[in-house]
């Protein structure tokens, strides 16, 4: 009975699909893309696929604005970012996990509890950004000034690294990857990631791991997620001062994005 629901379930889906990449692709949406610098490195057939995928996702998520009401241009960038991400990859789905996009107009201020020896403390930190369970939370202000004006940091591509991430079963830093390919990434990563760690602990001479920075060390989820954004963002920085790395993410994504070719 559950097989045929299944089958059911994903005949009707297919048929759904097929139905929103048929949907018109609007100037308005074009236009909104068009000030996306990181658009412009697209070719014609790249833009052509991502819009099919941008559809996909404005069709099949549900955004709920908090003190803010919602419009297109949140929406496609968004949805650009996130489908930028699986353009060239394997993955063949549009976060179908993925239920809900919550978005705050402003960086959020939250709180969070602390533990020292057993001494607990609750301090207050601004978030931008959250990708928990079926829901991401975006801070908007954050999100399109990093789309329009990229330097180093997208909260958009920090939290849909860490979809992707959950993808493989748990959100540890390593995405859905050939079985060939998890010994090579785990040694890499692992290497980078400690000696991150250790620059940030001692606090001496931090020189190429400025470029990631000190959030970077929280954790490894943290790390594949803040490299994301450093390979799409600051492509010849960051394969200048870490190459190893930077070749990982051009096998994972398939984007050279040094060239931005296929």
């Amino acid at each position: 009975m559950a097989m045929l629901f299944y089958i059911i379930y994903n005949f009707y889906q297919t048929i759904k699909i097929k139905k929103i990449v048929n949907l018109p692709f609007t100037k308005e949406y074009i236009r909104i893309l068009e000030q996306i610098p990181i658009y412009s490195n697209l070719n014609i057939q790249e833009r052509e696929r991502i819009h099919k995928s941008i559809l996909i996702f404005i069709n099949t998520k549900e955004f709920i604005g908090i003190k803010t009401d919602i419009n297109d241009e949140m929406k496609i960038i968004i949805a650009f970012h996130a489908c930028l991400l699986l353009l060239h990859t394997k993955i063949n789905n549009c976060y179908d996990n993925l239920k809900i996009i919550i978005i705050y107009p402003h960086t959020i201020l939250t709180n969070q509890i602390n533990s020292n020896g057993g001494i607990y403390t609750k301090s207050d930190f601004l978030l931008e950004g959250q990708s928990a369970n079926d829901t991401v939370v975006i801070s908007w202000d954050d999100a399109k000034k990093d789309a329009y004006h990229p330097k180093n940091e997208n909260v958009i591509l920090h939290e849909f690294a860490h979809e992707i991430d959950f993808m493989s079963g748990e959100i540890d830093g390593t995405p859905p990857l050939a079985y060939s390919k998890y010994n090579e990434w785990a040694i890499i990563l692992s290497k980078e990631f400690n000696a991150l760690k250790e620059a940030y602990l001692k606090n001496r001479y931090l020189g190429k791991f400025k470029l990631i920075g000190e959030y970077a060390s929280t954790n490894e989820a943290e790390f594949f997620a803040v490299i994301t954004e450093r390979f799409f963002e600051s492509p010849d920085s960051f394969k200048h001062n870490f190459p190893d790395l930077y070749k990982e993410l051009r096998d994972f994504y398939h984007i050279d994005t040094e060239n931005f070719t296929s």
